[in-house]
């Protein structure tokens, strides 16, 4: 059975109560729900991890190298500042999509430049909880080609 591994970084614990404008109403809990039923119709292992921590991330990314065959990672405020981060997907050498609730391109300049675009397999952003929905939709795409 592939295995789908979905990381959300710093403060998307307080998605729903947090800057409803730009991040919108769904709930960090909600977004899980809905992913883990996509992965789980599709017989697809889906595991969630969220920390406000970078070690912490790391740790997670370096825990299943190796067992897992797909990553989705919205790596928050990481995204702008975690060269730690980006070398733990590298070593592990695991597919992975970058997703966002906002589009970063469209919000304050320091957004603009992320550490991890260049080496995903894909990018999703813009769509609010959507976002999620999709990248989760091109993940098990991707497994149901390419993981035994």
């Amino acid at each position: 059975m592939a295995k789908i591994l979905i990381i959300h970084g710093p403060n998307l614990n307080l998605l729903g109560r947090r800057e409803t404008e730009t991040y919108g109403v769904a709930t960090l809990a909600s977004i899980n729900q809905q992913i883990s039923a996509m992965a789980e119709r599709a017989k697809i292992h889906c595991e969630t991890f969220q920390s406000n921590h970078e070690g912490l991330i790391i740790d997670e990314i370096q825990k299943h190298g190796g067992s897992i065959d797909f990553i989705i990672i919205n790596p928050a405020g990481f995204t702008h500042t975690s060269v730690a981060i980006r070398d733990a997907l590298l070593a592990v050498n695991i597919p992975f999509i970058e997703t966002h609730l906002s589009n970063p391109s469209k919000r304050e300049s320091f957004r603009h430049t992320s550490y991890f675009s260049d080496i995903a397999y894909g990018i999703i952003s813009g769509f609010g909880a959507k976002s999620y929905q999709l990248a989760m939709s091109e993940a098990i795409e991707y497994c149901t080609h390419n993981c035994v």
